[in-house]
């Protein structure tokens, strides 16, 4: 198959027929231009033509799926399958990374920091980062640390997976 440029300046693959064309949107097409289009025609989970509603018609075929997004914007490659929005939301200012910490001495002060910030009987929580080869000292915290760290709150400490 030859490729051949729509009048919008992308490419298309002549007889290729798309199994969804989403249509009616403001579609961010992350190209140099930054440009937005308003419809884009896929088959096997590969764009294929990018533009207006007559670019992608040209790879419309009866089995095509037509997803009409009523003008709202779309952006491709936002694909997470793993996360916790709520979670998240609720708990962003409770939570502490370790993630890159030189010192395992930063990372206690840092633990001592959200101690203070976290009001008292509520929950400190250490949700990523920290491995004994991360740290210049080359050990992970002693429960005695960690007591004299958060001495007025439970503590939570999830170790990171290597």
């Amino acid at each position: 198959m030859s490729n051949m440029s729509n009048k919008s300046g992308s490419k298309t693959n002549e007889g290729t027929k798309a199994d969804v064309i989403i249509t009616n949107g403001r579609i961010a097409t992350l190209d140099k231009r930054n440009r937005f289009v308003s419809s884009v025609a896929m088959r096997d989970g590969h764009i294929i033509t990018v533009g207006d509603e007559g670019d992608t018609k040209e790879n419309w075929s009866p089995g095509t799926r037509v997803i009409e997004v009523h003008g709202r914007t779309v952006v491709p490659g936002l694909n997470d399958s793993h996360v916790h929005v709520v979670r998240a939301g609720l708990n962003y200012n409770m939570e502490l990374r370790w993630d890159g910490v030189p010192t395992l001495a930063e990372a206690l002060q840092r633990l001592r920091d959200q101690a203070r910030r976290t009001p008292p009987t509520e929950l400190v929580r250490v949700v990523g980062g920290g491995a004994e080869f991360q740290f210049a000292e080359r050990r992970m915290q002693t429960l005695e640390e960690i007591n004299e760290a958060v001495p007025d709150n439970p503590a939570f400490i999830l170790p990171s997976v290597p």
